[in-house]
This record gives structure tokens, sequence and C-alpha cells, in this order.
């Protein structure tokens, strides 16, 4: 029997008229049937989370209480993490490993850590600003916020905006991607159970053509969080201008990685190709650039194009696949055409470039891994993002190079640097134009950093104290302490 996922608002669940089916990407079977959002289950959101807001408990619960209640939804995660690792496996088509090892824990943590550092970070500043008057910056809940999160990591994702959130004291409207909402859905089943206030937390499901508008224009919306592709931010941008608020964007990414002659290859190698074909290569942070200095670049291309070919592809529960489906036929489609426009302008494909013909593999969404060359820097695919296994190779002479090659696109979310010059690595560093710059490794996350990028990767920070900030309004007060009580301003007209 199919598993049946309502909305969840105002404390309740409930199943709507309209429904859809969730196919697993990895076999293209139906595993599930979630509820849409009318816009009368939007109305009824909106209104509840702003009612919750004003009027509701929990902005003004003491901080130990909103304490308590971050860490039980960790809490309630890790009791659940076989089930959400088995849902997000089914419903985003990613291996088995990634979600039990990665997703599922890392997502708990980023609770945890917010629930053990966020106090601090509320600590109103006294100021004395001059000898007539003191100053105090009070930290203060944004109000009712919409996340709106992808498709690539959507547990993990939402819990980056939520934990921040809830621990600002706003009130909530998730909206999942409309492909992948169940991760969510079930999370809102955990957070019901550990007695959160009504209307604190509310998950509308729909696409955002149809539900995303009528969030972001909202105006009893404060501030719209949003993760996903530079084309759908610019549509929230405009909606967003109906009734002004605040708005962080996450948004694509051509990431390069900078690998110089100094390296050890096998590391080089091995972690490259983790860096764009883990998740299939659906990351924002994907390097899908590799810029290889010339002296050892035939030596890298070799083993690289050697390991890709390797890799194995197979279905997602499958603990021995390393890689799975791309999220939608959809999705496919636009690698394909992506890869038939660079070998029209001139680009080579070394390796992959093909649907797999594996008969197992069939009923999927799967394409090979892939890999490029001779692709010229003006080309669409050496700019625009691809969003899958599909990874170009270059080489460089120098730094400085290195350095103009990695800047030369729109995007600016993340880089890699390979070298065991640290002196060199840094100084690169500051030269790149990314928001993350890893060195000597891929894809590490941290809590207690900010992540987030520059041109048009968007604006805002997720994690760290600045990615919780962002849920926070700032309001200053100033007291006056003149002699008397007589401040300056009750002289100016001299009456």
């Amino acid at each position: 029997m199919i598993s049946k996922y309502p909305l969840y608002i105002n404390g309740q669940f409930i199943e709507t008229p309209e429904k859809q089916n969730i196919i697993n990407p990895s076999t293209g079977k139906v595993i599930a049937e979630a509820s849409l959002a009318s816009p009368a289950e939007l109305e009824s959101a909106l209104s509840s989370a702003r009612l919750a807001f004003d009027q509701g408990p929990w902005p003004q619960f003491s901080l130990a209480e909103r304490k308590e209640f971050i860490f039980r939804i960790a809490q309630g995660i890790l009791d659940n993490a076989e089930l959400l690792a088995s849902l997000e496996m089914q419903n985003t088509g990613k291996p088995i490993k990634e979600t039990t090892f990665m997703d599922i824990p890392s997502s708990a943590k980023t609770f945890e850590f917010m629930a053990n550092n966020f106090i601090g970070y509320l600590d109103n500043e006294e100021l004395s600003v001059s000898s007539e008057a003191r100053g105090r910056i009070i930290r203060e809940p944004m109000g009712v916020v919409v996340l709106i999160i992808p498709w690539n990591y959507p547990l993990l994702i939402a819990c980056w905006k939520l934990a921040s959130a809830l621990a600002a004291g706003n009130t909530v409207i998730v909206k999942p991607s409309s492909l992948t909402p169940l991760t969510v859905l079930e999370l809102a089943k955990i957070i019901h159970k550990i007695g959160l206030p009504p209307a604190v937390v509310n998950v509308v499901n729909g696409s955002g053509s149809k539900i995303g508008q009528l969030l972001c224009e909202d105006k009893r919306v404060d501030m719209v969080s949003f993760t996903g592709s530079n084309e759908i931010g610019k549509q929230i941008l405009q909606y967003s201008s109906k009734n002004v608020k605040k708005l962080t964007m996450e948004l694509g990414g051509k990431s390069a990685s900078l690998i110089f002659n100094d390296v050890d290859l096998d590391v080089a190698v091995n972690s490259s190709l983790t860096s764009i074909f883990l998740n299939q290569g659906q990351m924002c942070t994907a390097m899908s650039r590799i810029f290889v200095q010339e002296g050892i670049y035939e030596r890298f291309l070799e083993s690289f194009v050697q390991k890709a070919k390797r890799l194995k592809l197979g279905l997602a529960d499958n603990h021995e696949t390393q890689m799975g489906p791309l999220i939608s036929d959809a999705q496919r489609k636009k690698v394909i055409a992506y890869i038939d426009k660079a070998k029209a302008e001139g680009g080579k494909v070394v390796c992959g470039g093909k649907i797999p013909e594996n008969p197992e593999l069939k009923n999927g969404y799967y394409f090979e891994p892939t890999v490029l060359v001779d692709v010229g820097v003006h080309s669409h695919i050496f700019k625009e993002e691809v969003f899958g296994p599909v990874v170009l190779i270059h080489k460089f002479s120098g730094s400085d190079e290195a350095a103009i090659l990695a800047n030369s696109v729109d995007f600016g979310l993340a880089a890699c640097i390979w070298t065991k010059d640290l002196y060199l690595a840094q100084e690169l560093a500051g030269k790149l134009n990314a928001g993350t710059v890893w060195i000597n490794t891929y894809g590490m996350f941290y809590n207690e950093l900010p992540y987030g990028g520059f041109k048009q990767s968007g604006f805002g920070k997720e994690l760290g104290k600045e990615g919780f900030l962002e849920y926070v309004r700032f309001k200053s007060m100033i007291i006056d302490q003149s002699e008397e009580g007589k401040p300056l301003v009750n002289y100016w007209y001299g009456f």
C-alpha cells in the first residue's frame, strides 16, 4: 500500500483533494502520495503562522525553553534516522550510503549545534555612544519566515534553515520541492510529536509555479529564505518586491578546482571524483570545472578517466552503489542537451556522455559519469550550471592564469585548491571570487562556519553565527543620559 503524506498546518495534518505521486528516480516507480496545497491551505498556513508569531507563546518562550525544543528535534531525527535515510534514498535516488552516513546525521547535528550556541548569538550589545546617551542593540526574531527547499538535499537544507529560524524565535512555513517532499513531511511528524506549539512550523507542499508566488508576495511574510536555481531565484525577487521583505538566496554555481603540480596525484584524483560525482553531480558546489597545472595534466586526466569509468552505477538501496540516478527524466534530458551543445562547440567527450546500457537500470534516470576536454572558455557548458555528473578538465600554467579561469564565470559559490604550498593556496584563495574555498579537501561543511556565495550565486549565509543572524532583526535603543534629563533636542526651538 502506498503511503500518504498530508500537509502540516497549525498543528494539524491535512489531506487535500489534490494529490501527487512521488517517484523513486532509481526505479521510476511511485512510492508515495503527497497532498498538494491549494490557495485555501496557503491562507490557513499564512494566517496561522502570523497569529502564532504575533500572539502565540513561541516568541515569548525563555531561551532555555526554546533550546530544549531545538534539542528535542535533533533527538527526534536521530531516533528516526533509519526511516529518514530510507525515505531520502527512495525520494531522491541518492545512494543509501550517502543518506545514512551524511544527510541524516548532518541534519541532526545542525539542530544540536544551534541549540548549543544560539543563546550567545542573541546577546544584546551595550554601547556608550556619547556622554549624553547610551545605546543598546537588541536582537529580535524576524517574524514569519518562508523557507523554500531544493530537491537535491531536501532534509539537510531544510534543517540548515529551520534550526536557525526556530532558534531565533520565528514562526515558519516550509515549502519543500514538490519532487522531494517526503522527509520534510516526515520531519513535521517529529516536530508535532515533541509538542512544539501549533503553527510555529507549517509544511505546505506544491509546485513553485502554483504556490511559490503566493507565499513570496504575501505581506504577512517578513522573510524568504530560498535555495535553488537562478531562474527561480529571479522570480522570487520579483514576487517579493510586491511587499518588501528580507531575502536570503543560495543559488547556482559553476565551481572550479585548481590542482597544482606538487599534489599527491592519487589523493587529488580520488577527491576530485567525489567533488563532481557525489550525488550524481546534483550539487551547487559541484566542482564541474577542474583546472590542472600542465606538468601533471596528462597523468591526472588519464587516472581520472580510468577511475570515473569504474564508478559503480546502481540502485540506490544497494550499499555498494557509488552513483545513483538523476532526479528526473527532465533533468537527464537537460544534461544530454548540454553535452550535445558542448560537442557542437568543439568539446570532446573522453568518458561517459550517455545513458548506461545496464538493463537493471533501465527504469531509472541514470546517466554515466562524463568527462569533457577541449572545451572553450566561451562555450555554454563552461559558463552555465549543468547540475549533473559532467566535468570539464582543462590545463593551466600558473596561479595567475588559474585565478582568471576560475573567476571567468558569473557564479561565485565555491572553489577548491590542491597544493602542498599552503602559502600559495591561501594567497590564491584571496583572489578567488567564491564564498567558500576548500584547500586540499572538498565538501566539508562545518556548522561553525557560514556558507553562501557571491555574484550570481546569491546573497546571505547559512550556518554559523552569521547564518543564524540572517533570521534576526536588529533594533537600536537610545537612552538619553543628559544632566537633569534635558537633552539637546529640548533646546532646539528655544521655548
